[in-house]
């Protein structure tokens, strides 16, 4: 594993120092999928920050949303853009590197690392493909205990993430619960409701209707579906934001223009910010991955793991719980988030809720929101305490 210092970028402060990593797991230890199958070999790709303490009681993992990897809160090697989470994570944040040691794997299924669709099939020597089996978030996280076994980390002090991160989270706290200590689910839901199904199934069709996929075998031919995944990328955008934050940031300004073009080009800023979005998107992610990370998310539900009552996948559990929503987020409302402590109570789960008044949208929980820094913060430094790790030395 190797150790690499980043400098301060755009007036952010310095990143911290990280370690990048893989493991490879062989035929002798297979990763069991819910679709009834095993992955064998597999290969997990994972960033850490920080240091594990003597008695290896201060672990955090972070896991990422949809089209989030590995990196963050590190400069990412392909973008040269700071951490996707680095607002959160890092020296003196909320989840302190320099008092916690953080643990970020790529998922199954991913496209920076991992193995997934666009890795070699051992069978056939060429990419996976279609032929990559599908997957769900239980398989995403089976593959990261895995890894935790092999990092030697028997308990967890928190699980963080928000949106598909915040699916793990609550996955992790239903499959393993002696090993989490503590949950942090944030902008997510038990399930995924038929609305976001439907956006998701929008942007798949897009991805599959481009020429250019070739049924899944692009990279065979040379070739990838750049239109097609762009256009999934717009679409699933313009659900991250509320109609505030499109509004206050674009409201029906032209694009380096004085009046309409009258043509089918860029008039507006809102539709130049959507083509940077999916041209920027396209160039570090793979379009079979996002099928199939896409469809894990659909076939998440929780409760159907457990007779159909949510409260049954926490029943006895002892891991402490802080479930965070937004006001503006229509992606995952606070009504999904309400369900989710409504079964931890039934439960008699130790369970704190908070919804964050933003008109960010969904993204808030990626962005500047000061009040949920401090939140965070506090429920960090209480479980730390709880944990006997050691004060922040800030």
């Amino acid at each position: 594993m190797a150790e690499i210092a980043d400098s301060d970028i755009e007036g952010q402060g310095p990143l911290p120092p990280w370690h990048m990593g893989e493991v490879s797991f062989g035929p002798d230890r297979p990763l069991s999928l819910d679709s009834g199958g095993l992955l064998a070999p597999f290969t997990i790709a994972y960033n850490t920050y920080g240091t594990l303490d003597a008695r290896r009681r201060n672990a955090v993992l972070i896991c990422h949303a949809l089209s989030g990897d590995q990196h963050v809160a590190n400069r990412h090697p392909l973008t040269g853009r700071p951490g996707w989470w680095e607002l959160m994570v890092g020296p003196g944040k909320p989840i302190d590197t320099e008092r916690f040691f953080v643990i970020c794997a790529n998922v199954i299924g991913g496209c920076l690392g991992s193995t997934g669709p666009k890795e070699e099939n051992p069978a056939t020597g060429r990419p996976y493909g279609l032929d990559f089996p599908l997957i769900t978030i239980r398989d995403m996280v089976r593959a990261q205990a895995m890894l935790l076994d092999h990092l030697g980390i028997e308990e967890l002090m928190c699980v963080a993430g928000g949106s598909m991160g915040g699916m793990q989270v609550l996955q992790w706290a239903a499959s393993y619960p002696a090993r989490v200590y503590a949950a942090l689910p944030i902008a997510t839901a038990a399930k995924h409701s038929a609305q976001n199904i439907a956006f998701h199934e929008v942007g798949r069709q897009a991805i599959m209707a481009d020429p250019d996929w070739r049924g899944g075998a692009y990279l065979l031919e040379n070739t990838r579906p750049r239109k097609g995944l762009a256009v999934a990328r717009m679409a699933a955008h313009i659900t991250y934001l509320s109609e505030a934050a499109l509004q206050r940031k674009f409201g029906r300004n032209l694009q380096n223009r004085a009046a309409f073009s009258f043509e089918f080009k860029p008039d507006f800023q809102v539709e130049s910010y959507l083509h940077h979005q999916g041209q920027t998107f396209v160039e570090r992610f793979d379009a079979n991955s996002y099928l199939y990370i896409t469809r894990a998310m659909d076939y998440f539900d929780l409760a159907a793991d457990y007779d159909g009552l949510l409260a049954n996948a926490f029943k006895g559990s002892r891991t402490r719980f802080c479930v965070v929503s937004f006001t503006s987020d229509w992606l995952f409302p606070t009504t999904e988030s309400k369900r989710i402590v409504h079964a931890l109570n039934a439960t008699g789960a130790n369970v704190s809720f908070v919804e964050f008044d933003s008109d960010k949208g969904h993204d808030a929980f990626l962005l500047h929101e000061p009040e949920m820094f401090e939140t965070l913060r506090g429920f960090m430094n209480r479980i730390a305490s709880e944990r006997g790790v050691r004060e922040s030395a800030r």
